[in-house]
């Protein structure tokens, strides 16, 4: 735990350790969520990090358009 404070235009400035720790730099985008009255920070990941992790689920481009075709004729019945 550490201490830090909010600046004059409500700025939050996280002690540096803890930027380190989450990986935030300057431009890092974050998701912000209030749970219980407490602020919790996420760090976002970036199209290049999510496009650097395994996917989560193997389709075919054939599977896909035929998924995709389904789909399609339900949303027009």
């Amino acid at each position: 735990m550490a201490k830090s404070r909010v600046g004059s235009k409500g700025e939050l400035f996280p002690p540096k350790e803890i930027r380190e720790k989450l990986g935030l730099h300057a431009h890092k985008r974050v998701l912000y969520k209030v749970e219980d009255g407490r602020l919790i920070v996420e760090p976002l990941p970036s199209l290049e990090e999510i496009l650097k992790e395994p996917p989560l689920v193997k389709i075919t481009l054939e599977e896909f358009h035929k998924f995709r075709r389904k789909l399609s004729q339900k949303a027009e019945t």
